[in-house]
């Protein structure tokens, strides 16, 4: 499926956090082109933006998970929750491309000044939740700090069906979510991209497992869709799974491991097909509720560029594999 000159000079135009990957992943830049758009994430737009409301002791908003104050205000009762605190931020630093020495000695800042909301834990050991734990262990690979406790935690806290589940820690399920298992497999592979190690490995393949089983959409108890949230894509999609969120990480870990989409992949992919409008674009659904920095995307209903760099990238991959095949 080739992009068409119209709806790649729309791409191109857009944010360097989103402009980068659009170079290297639909235009085929050279990579000295895409490095260069990369580099300008921290001197321009979204990511200059975020850093720039970097408090003094190496947070943001004041707090790890939530802002300083928030789940003592009335705010914690308002649908949603803010996405401004530290682990957000970090998060879409991170995916957005920011080159982690623009960020100096923020991972010694957070280790003697953030502290989780969670028991008052020190920030780079994590807590209890998994989908926290994995973006801590993504951003500390990243900055350089000490994660090994989180590189032990994924493992040991795998659930007898190969995934993982928030609620599995405080005793409320001992079943597996979709939406707890991608953030962890996105947490894993990233550690492993950034360090080179590999002793998450068996454990992230395990849960790959787990979601193709479920051919990314299924319950295994009567092979009902898991839910609406399957087909309703969204940017930012937070913790939120969705099958093209699913399969932007099976694309990124097939790259990286060096192996072929796995046919189990096939109903998904034509749901994300299928979403694909006239023009090339994908939709915007709607978006998470709660407090941003400032909009990273269109709103509800509008041609999300975001969306279409994802959706885009995900079907030329499985094409141009199935094209060898």
């Amino acid at each position: 499926m080739a992009i068409d000159d119209a709806l790649l000079a729309w791409l191109l135009g857009t944010d360097p956090a989103l402009r980068w990957q659009v170079e290297r992943d639909l235009a085929g830049a050279p990579a000295e082109v895409w490095q260069a758009t990369r580099s300008r994430v921290v001197r321009e737009g979204f990511g200059a933006r975020l850093l720039a409301a970097q408090d003094a002791d190496g947070q943001w908003a004041g707090g790890a998970y939530f802002p300083a104050g928030y789940l003592d205000s009335p705010e914690a009762n308002e649908p949603g929750q803010p996405w401004i605190a530290t682990t957000w931020a970090l998060h879409d630093l991170r995916e957005w491309g920011a080159d982690a020495a623009a960020l100096g000695d923020t991972a010694e800042r957070l280790d003697r000044n953030s502290r989780w909301e969670y028991d008052d834990l020190p920030y780079w050991g994590g807590e209890v939740d998994v989908c926290i734990n994995a973006w801590t262990l993504a951003a500390g690979a990243w900055l350089g700090a000490d994660v090994s406790r989180l590189v032990g935690w994924f493992p040991a806290h795998r659930l007898a069906d190969g995934g993982w589940n928030c609620e599995a820690e405080e005793g409320r399920s001992d079943r597996s979510s979709f939406h707890s298992t991608l953030n962890a497999l996105r947490g894993m592979l990233a550690y492993e991209r950034l360090t080179g190690e590999g002793s998450v490995r068996e454990a992230r393949l395990r849960g790959e497992e787990y979601l193709l089983e479920r051919r990314l959409m299924y319950r295994s108890s009567t092979g009902d869709v898991v839910g609406d949230f399957v087909t309703r894509f969204v940017y930012p999609n937070r913790h939120r799974y969705s099958a093209l969120a699913a399969l932007d990480y099976f694309r990124d870990a097939s790259l990286l491991d060096g192996r072929t989409p796995d046919p189990r992949l096939t109903e998904a992919v034509e749901v994300v097909r299928a979403a694909r409008q006239p023009d090339g674009t994908w939709l915007q659904t709607t978006p998470l509720a709660g407090r941003t920095w400032f909009d990273v995307d269109v709103a509800e209903g509008l041609p999300s560029p975001w969306l279409t760099l994802r959706g885009t990238r995900v079907l030329e991959w499985w094409d141009a594999a199935r094209a060898k095949s």
